[in-house]
C-alpha cells in the first residue's frame, strides 16, 4: 500500500486527536465509528477496483473502517464527523460509490470517494488514488454537476495534514483553516443532538439550533 511512513505517522498521530476530543465532547459521534479494517479488507477492496490505496488512506481505514451510518435512527442525521458535515464511507461503500463514478459516471479511474452525507450521492470528498499525479494521496471534492477537482487547488491537501488542521479546529474551536491561511467560514464545528457537525455559523439555516464552537472546550 506504498512507504510514505513519515505521512501515515502524521495521520495516525492527527486522527488520535480528532478521536480524543470525540469521545469527551461528541461521544455519539465516537460511538459510530467501526472497527477496524483488516489487511485482507483493504486489499479486497483495491483489487475489486483495481487500484491501490495511497499508503496514509489504507492507514486511517486499518483504524476505523469508516462510520455505522446503519446503526442511527435516522441516517440523514448521522454525525457529519468530517467537515461539511460529510462521514467516511465504510470500505464496501467506498467500492460501491467508486463503481457507480466510474461505470456511470464515466470519471477518471483512481479517484477514491471515500466520504459524503449519507443518503447523498451529490458531492463528497475523494483521495487521489493516481500514482505520479502531483495530487497524488491529496484530498479532493467530487460533485455529480462540477466534476472532481483537488481541494483546495491546485494539487489539494495531504490527507495527514487536512486531519491536522481537523483536530486543531475541533480542539480550538474555530473554523477550518486552508493552507494558505484562508478561513472556511462554512466550516465550523458544532454539536447537534447527533455529535459533531460543520456549520455556516452566519446561517440560521445551517446552525438550525447546533451549538456552534467559539474557543476550547
Amino acid at each position: 500500500m506504498g512507504s510514505d511512513i513519515g505521512g501515515v505517522e502524521r495521520l495516525i498521530a492527527a486522527w488520535d486527536r480528532v478521536e480524543a476530543w470525540l469521545r469527551v465532547h461528541a461521544p455519539a459521534s465516537a460511538a459510530l465509528l467501526r472497527p477496524p479494517a483488516g489487511e485482507a479488507d483493504i486489499g479486497a477492496a483495491a483489487a475489486a477496483i483495481g487500484v491501490e490505496f495511497p499508503a496514509t488512506l489504507a492507514a486511517w481505514y486499518r483504524i476505523h473502517d469508516g462510520v455505522d451510518e446503519d446503526r442511527t435512527p435516522d441516517a440523514v442525521h448521522v454525525a457529519g464527523i468530517l467537515p461539511n458535515g460529510w462521514t467516511m464511507l465504510p470500505l464496501d461503500g467506498l467500492v460501491r460509490e467508486y463503481r457507480t463514478h466510474t461505470d456511470e459516471w464515466e470519471r477518471e479511474a483512481g479517484i477514491l470517494p471515500f466520504a459524503r452525507r449519507p443518503g447523498d450521492t451529490w458531492y463528497g470528498w475523494y483521495v487521489d488514488a493516481r500514482k505520479g499525479e502531483p495530487s497524488y494521496g491529496n484530498l479532493g471534492g467530487w460533485a455529480v454537476d462540477a466534476g472532481d477537482a483537488p481541494y483546495p487547488s491546485p494539487n489539494g491537501w495531504p490527507l495527514p495534514d487536512w486531519l491536522t488542521e481537523i483536530a486543531a479546529a475541533l480542539e480550538q474551536g474555530r473554523p477550518m483553516t486552508r493552507p494558505d491561511g484562508t478561513e472556511e467560514r462554512t466550516n465550523r464545528p458544532a454539536l447537534d443532538r447527533d455529535g459533531l457537525t460543520w456549520v455556516d455559523a452566519r446561517d440560521p439555516r445551517s446552525v438550525r439550533g447546533a451549538v456552534v464552537l467559539d474557543g476550547p472546550r
